[in-house]
């Protein structure tokens, strides 16, 4: 009797064992998924391999990875092996829908099944395909598509007195902030809107296909509204830095001037909206799709199958956590409360202390100006 239980022991461990050298048979192939997650609790996308204080996305879906077999454990400890590439590298709190990351891995059986099941439910993988051998996620994205939810009260008047709960954007403030966020069309110097970026640096230049609010909802007695921003890549914070220099000069806490300004050489004191409510919806890849989508051995990268489970996932996890989160940490209304304390005529006066620079900086404006898109 000892000696059949053993028997049945080792015979268990033995199918786990075979499963795994059947899966060392398997020949690596370079895929992508695609992943959505709420970004609530993690410190953004990108693992930093050695710190486990900071917990991000990458480190549980590397995990789940190596859990279900894809990948081998050393490659979880060293990404290139396995020629791991993210599509956008999402910031501290930031949610995406439609995130892609391209990697080799074995191609078991039910493996999307597979890796959901290591993974937690606010992060699902909602579809996989296969790519080029050379295919990189970040290097082969033609643009990239961000949404950010944010309470309509943020753009009421600072002179006006308002109710949180009661605010109701009108009519005209929705036109002057379409009107506002279209001047970002085209290409512009963004040095202003990262740290780390100087007025000259080639880098700091970013072209923005689109930009506009759409139409106000109201969810749990307080109304929202969607900014939608398309562009080919941004700089780190450039996209909060965008909206927060938008509700500073619609609150009237800056002159619209300032928009002009900051895309000059001279140092702006550009406000960041909170992270809450940015999320990565979708990315782009024409290119590669005219190129490989038809050459009969590839997909297109297009989720057309995929959009109703997104938006399942964006109504379930997303949505749900910026409404809650805001209403419980009031992240917009405390940050709101801070736009008094930016400086945002203090170059104007540098200005007119070194003409030299001034006239460096109008030059640069003069030659991409507000709802310039001709770039």
């Amino acid at each position: 009797e000892e000696n059949g239980h053993q028997n049945k022991r080792l015979k268990s461990d033995g199918d786990e064992e075979d499963a795994e050298d059947q899966n060392k048979k398997l020949p690596k192939r370079k895929i992508v998924l695609l992943m959505a997650y709420s970004g609530k609790g993690y410190h953004g996308m990108q693992r930093n391999v050695g710190s486990s204080q900071f917990k991000t996305i990458e480190d549980d879906l590397v995990s789940a990875l190596v859990q279900s077999g894809c990948i081998p454990e050393n490659h979880g400890e060293d990404m290139k092996k396995m020629s791991f590439q993210r599509c956008a590298r999402t910031d501290k709190g930031v949610s995406a829908a439609g995130q892609i990351v391209s990697l080799k891995v074995r191609l078991i059986d039910d493996i999307v099944e597979k890796i959901n099941k290591h993974l937690p439910s606010h992060i699902r993988i909602l579809g996989l395909k296969r790519v080029t051998g050379g295919f990189n996620s970040k290097n082969k994205c033609d643009a990239r598509t961000y949404s950010y939810m944010l309470p309509t009260f943020a753009f009421a008047h600072k002179d006006h007195d308002v109710q949180e709960e009661l605010y109701r954007l009108d009519r005209e403030t929705l036109e002057r902030v379409n009107k506002l966020l279209a001047c970002y069309r085209g290409t512009h110097n963004f040095h202003n809107f990262t740290s780390q970026k100087g007025p000259r640096d080639p880098s700091a230049k970013r072209y923005i296909m689109e930009m506009y609010c759409g139409e106000p909802f109201v969810r749990e007695s307080v109304e929202f509204a969607v900014i939608k921003v398309k562009g080919q890549s941004f700089v780190m914070h450039q996209i909060r830095k965008m909206i927060g220099l938008v509700i500073a000069i619609v609150k009237g806490y800056a002159a619209e001037s300032i928009m002009e300004r900051s895309w000059g050489e001279e140092k702006v004191d550009v406000p960041k909206a909170p992270g809450l409510g940015l999320v990565l919806e979708k990315v782009h890849f024409e290119k590669y799709n005219r190129r490989f989508g038809n050459d009969g051995l590839h997909e297109p990268l297009e989720w057309t199958e995929e959009e109703e489970k997104i938006a399942v996932f964006k109504e379930q996890y997303i949505y749900p956590t910026i409404i809650n989160t805001e209403r419980e940490e009031k992240s917009m209304a405390n940050w709101l409360n801070t736009l008094p304390i930016h400086d945002f005529n203090s170059s104007a006066v540098e200005m007119q202390t070194n003409n030299k620079n001034s006239k460096k900086s109008s030059d640069f404006e003069g030659s991409d100006g507000c709802g310039d898109d001709s770039d």
